[in-house]
């Protein structure tokens, strides 16, 4: 009697059920990872000017279509994951003297001076006056990396430390950094200028250290005196609108709400 072959079933991988699993999946990666997303030029918007002709011609990567690593580089999630938590692989160590200055409330503002290399100098002297982001300072990878380009490249460097934002730094008043605060920022461009009389200055700010920077310019005429420009990298411009988007669960954003607020409680309690 002849036996009877049984067709083999199809393998689990193309049951309906599961493949509706993978597809998902693999909508959920292409979403995440924003696949989907053309890369073009920065938009710019900019006044016609001598200085913006200039900024223009000198820097003409502002006008070429950015082109990001493959897979992982069109998700700011993943480069705000990678680069946050991980830095480059070998993050530079640039070194720097570390500056206290007593605020008129009793308060011990910090900030770390990194002089420029000595064989890269400028034709004149720049130093570049840096406020970084909220609850950062000056050992910050990105911070890092920033003061060490700009120092092989002749500018010498002054890094505020937001007041409370070091673990090492005991705060010697009741009141840590806020979001509206120059003083401290203040307090050291007017080190710089007392200090290096004939140097020019190039304010720097980043994310919230944008808001500081601007802030400081506007509230008088004389805090721009010796400043050549200021730079606003990735500032926010209203801190109650932009906490109605990170209430929103789309793209995650609740989640980033979550992890800043966490951060901010860290640095409290730490002080408490």
């Amino acid at each position: 009697m002849s036996t009877m072959l049984e067709t083999p079933e199809l393998p689990a991988v193309f049951d309906g059920v599961k493949l509706a699993a993978v597809a998902a999946v693999l909508y959920v990666i292409v979403r995440c990872l924003n696949l989907k997303s053309p890369t073009a030029p920065p938009e710019l918007i900019y006044q016609d000017s001598a200085l913006a002709r200039f900024l223009l011609k000198s820097c003409p990567l502002l006008t070429k279509e950015y082109i990001p690593p493959l897979i992982w580089g069109k998700s700011g999630h993943i480069q705000t994951a990678l680069y946050g938590k991980m830095g480059r692989v070998r993050s530079p160590h640039p070194y720097g003297l570390r500056k206290y200055l007593t605020m008129p409330d009793g308060a011990t503002a910090t900030f770390d001076l990194f002089e420029p290399r000595s064989e890269l100098l400028l034709r004149e002297d720049v130093t570049m006056v840096i406020c970084p982001g909220i609850a950062n300072h000056s050992e910050k990878q990105y911070i890092r990396t920033f003061v060490d380009y700009a120092q092989k490249n002749g500018y010498r460097c002054a890094v505020l430390n937001h007041l409370g934002a070091l673990p090492n730094i005991e705060l010697t008043s009741p009141r840590m950094f806020t979001y509206g605060c120059t003083w401290e920022f203040g307090a050291m461009v007017n080190y710089i200028k007392k200090t290096y009389p004939q140097t020019q200055l190039v304010v720097v700010g980043f994310s919230l250290g944008g808001n500081i920077v601007c802030k400081y310019l506007g509230e008088n005429q004389a805090n721009q005196e010796r400043v050549l420009c200021c730079v606003s990298v990735c500032q926010g411009y209203s801190a109650l609108r932009a906490q109605e988007t990170f209430m929103q669960w789309d793209q995650c954003r609740r989640f980033y709400n979550f992890l800043m607020a966490d951060n901010m409680k860290k640095i409290i309690l730490s002080h408490r």
